[in-house]
């Protein structure tokens, strides 16, 4: 299967279309979004406008049609249709992580609206914010140092929220849109209702959002049912000033609150128990942000915005069972400013002439970190350290685009970036440190007709590390001893030993080196009048050096009883004296590579969406398995339309392949696949203009599947239903 659609990319030329959103200046959020076709357009690829076919790279945009048609409880529910891109951590809302082309973490950047998300925990999500806020994901795959700095070896995921202008048509100057929904594999209902406002000459608007969610337990594909008791709260507020044809200024507060009651760790299918009790978790997020976009009438030099923002992340776990009460706390302050001046040149220069764009800026941000455990004596948290990371860059780009280059025919664009970032960490009573970074990056493609693209890319990137990983300290976890008998004798309670987080400062930045390399097409009228199709693919190849790795070390005494203890052996004890420690490390030199492949086809009374990823990765030094590898993945979403009577029937179908990438055979898992119908009905005349009503099924053949490892299945068959409801004044 890999080996015929690697072919195919070579023989068709595909590269993917990306279903991207429209703005209407470099880094601020636009306020309208182009339905998912061939025409579509990527902001954060560059910080600048550009149609996502004309990328040298691969970004993909799921616009609000889409996401609608996944009816999704959360945000991980329409990754299926991001080919390369995953979202682990299990079923639970509260333990979802996203991965980029085999990296996690601190290694994919999320923005919420250009807002930087830095809350990041070993077990706690990074998504909090409903799908109902949401208007459009663009995921940029591939390392984007060179513009965002740490953080973006793997990629960007970008969220934009819903605006005034996504709800209110031509004339209109207030919109109300409620709407609720049920599904059955966790029993969650939901309520919603958005209002938009703008007065008559369009230099104000308002946008506000409330979701309610509640949900219970989840019933899996085996057949087991996943304790889980959740209810989130979302909100948004918006507004745009537009002081005149040149200034505009914005503000925005997106709030995500959280209350479930699930196992401390709630990733996986874990179960609460001993070592993993179960907790009170409270989740409270504020997002506020702020901009100004200045660009004169007819200034071609002149298109500079300013954002500000500030987030604050705290996730609270009250446990059940004990007295025992822990907190983490992440505040991060930001500013952005960069500006876009653009050239042309004729003939005398260029041949045929071409375009510049240069975009330039800088940046900074501060993320703050509070760690809190009410059993310590200081109070403090093991492994969340109270400290302080500051970051600066300085960023410079160029988009030229040279018409019939050396009189061959087509276009010719070139795009280098560079950017410099220094970092520092420091926190109470360790030594601070400090590092800097310059980021590369050039990207080429050729389009020798308007309908086909050849590209490359090549990059640089880094990711600092966190003050996490650097100053990590106190408790780990606590185990059993059974190399000696407990204090109540051998049939009593057994004694513990603890493991202590130890500080590394001597931490060294994550760095890679990629090279990619694709084709696409964009074709109209292929079977009939009117009809689209649009196809990408890439292969890439990424050197990752010094990735940064959790190294737990317990002495093997410890799971000895006393009867087979071998004489001589080292002792079995709390902290570093007995070398029961974990630290953070520089381990792994690794070779990630891969395929990916997105189309998409849409004609008048039907459409077919698909991808298909691949993905290896291996430490150059032991051939070991590394990074976060899933299956090779093919998606399908079909479906066709009845215009005469609003309906639209569609199906999805999931294909993974069986997964043996793995170090422990016992980790392999098999393939699946996994099918989904869903009906839309969106009356467009008559009283009932403006509803819309979704029916589905998840999982339709109720398959017990497993996606993100061993053992963890994903859940069952799952009914779902939501209705809405909008009109405009």
């Amino acid at each position: 299967m890999k080996k015929f659609l690697m072919g195919w990319v070579s023989l068709t030329a595909l590269s993917g279309a990306a279903l991207a959103q429209e703005t209407e200046n470099g880094n601020s959020v636009g306020e309208s979004i182009i339905p998912a076709d061939i025409d579509t357009i990527s902001v954060y690829a560059t910080r600048n406008p550009i149609e996502a076919f004309d990328y040298p790279g691969q970004v993909t945009v799921v616009g609000k049609d889409v996401i609608e048609d996944f009816n999704p409880s959360t945000l991980a529910d329409i990754f299926d249709a991001v080919p390369g891109s995953n979202i682990g951590g299990g079923p639970r809302r509260s333990g979802q992580t996203p991965d980029i082309r085999g990296l996690s973490g601190e290694g994919v950047l999320v923005l919420f609206d250009g807002a930087r998300q830095s809350f990041l925990s070993g077990h706690d999500g990074r998504f909090f914010v409903d799908p109902d806020l949401v208007q459009a994901v663009e995921v940029v795959r591939g390392p984007t140092s060179a513009l965002y700095g740490s953080g973006a070896l793997g990629g960007v995921i970008a969220l934009r929220t819903v605006t005034a202008a996504d709800l209110l048509e031509s004339g209109e100057t207030a919109s109300v849109k409620v709407g609720g929904g049920f599904q059955s594999v966790n029993d969650e209902w939901r309520i919603t209702s958005t209002g938009a406002w703008r007065n008559q000459d369009n230099s104000l608007d308002v946008v506000g959002n409330f979701t309610l969610r509640n949900s219970g337990d989840i019933e899996l594909g085996s057949g087991l049912t996943l304790p889980s008791d959740d209810e989130v709260l979302s909100s948004l507020f918006k507004t745009t000033f537009r002081a005149s044809d040149s200034l505009t200024f914005s503000a925005s507060w997106i709030r995500f609150g959280g209350d479930s009651i699930d196992p401390n760790n709630p990733q996986g299918n874990s179960i609460a128990g001993a070592g993993n009790g179960e907790v009170f978790r409270d989740i409270d997020s504020n997002t506020i942000r702020g901009g100004v976009n200045y660009a004169p009438i007819g200034s071609k030099l002149i298109d500079a915005n300013l954002v500000g923002y500030y987030t604050r992340n705290i996730v609270e776990e009250d446990e059940v069972d004990t007295a025992r009460l822990i907190s983490r706390e992440v505040e991060t302050v930001g500013v952005a400013l960069d500006n876009r001046s653009k050239f042309s040149f004729g003939a005398a220069v260029f041949g045929a002439g071409a375009d510049l764009t240069l975009t330039y800026g800088g940046e900074f941000y501060r993320d703050d970190q509070i760690g809190l455990d009410n059993t310590t004596g200081d109070g403090t948290r093991g492994g969340v350290p109270n400290a302080k990371g500051t970051f600066y860059g300085l960023f410079a780009q160029a988009e030229l685009a040279v018409n019939n280059p050396l009189g061959t025919p087509g276009v010719l664009t070139i795009i280098p970036a560079i950017r410099w970032d220094k970092f520092e960490n420091e926190a109470p009573g360790e030594a601070s440190t400090d590092d800097e970074a310059t980021s590369p990056k050039v990207g080429v493609s050729y389009k020798p007709i308007e309908e086909l693209i050849i590209f490359g890319n090549w990059a640089e990137a880094f990711r600092a590390p966190s003050f996490n990983e650097i100053y990590a300290d106190n408790v780990h976890f606590r185990i059993p001893n059974l190399s000696v008998p407990g204090p109540f004798g051998p049939f009593g309670p057994p004694a513990f030993v603890t493991n202590f987080f130890v500080p590394n400062p001597d931490l060294m930045p994550e760095e890679s080196q990629t090279w990619e390399v694709g084709a696409g097409v964009d074709l109209n009228g292929i079977l009939f009048d009117g009809d689209t199709f649009t196809a990408k693919g890439a292969y890439f190849q990424s050197d990752v050096t010094n990735l940064i790795d959790l190294d737990v070390n317990i002495p093997f005494t410890c799971f000895l009883t006393p009867d087979i203890l071998p004489p001589f052996a080292p002792p079995c004890g709390s902290g570093e004296a007995f070398g029961n420690i974990s630290q953070n490390v520089n381990v792994t030199n690794a070779e990630i590579s891969g395929v990916e492949i997105e189309a998409y086809y849409d004609a008048a009374y039907f459409y077919l969406r698909g991808n298909f990823s691949s993905i290896d990765g291996r430490d150059i030094d032991n051939d070991e398995f590394v990074g976060i590898l899933s299956p090779d993945t093919t998606f399908f979403d079909a479906g066709l339309k009845w215009p005469q009577a609003d309906l639209r029937l569609g199906g999805r179908v999931t294909i993974g392949s069986d997964f043996d990438e793995v170090n422990d055979p016992a980790d392999a898992r098999d393939g699946y696949t996994v099918g989904d119908i869903y009906l839309v009905w969106e009356p467009s005349r008559g009283p009932l203009e403006g509803l819309r009503l979704d029916l589905g099924i998840d999982n339709i053949s109720d398959t017990d599947y497993q996606i993100i490892a061993a053992g963890v299945s994903q859940p069952g068959r799952n009914f779902k239903a939501a209705i809405s409801w909008q009109q405009g004044f």
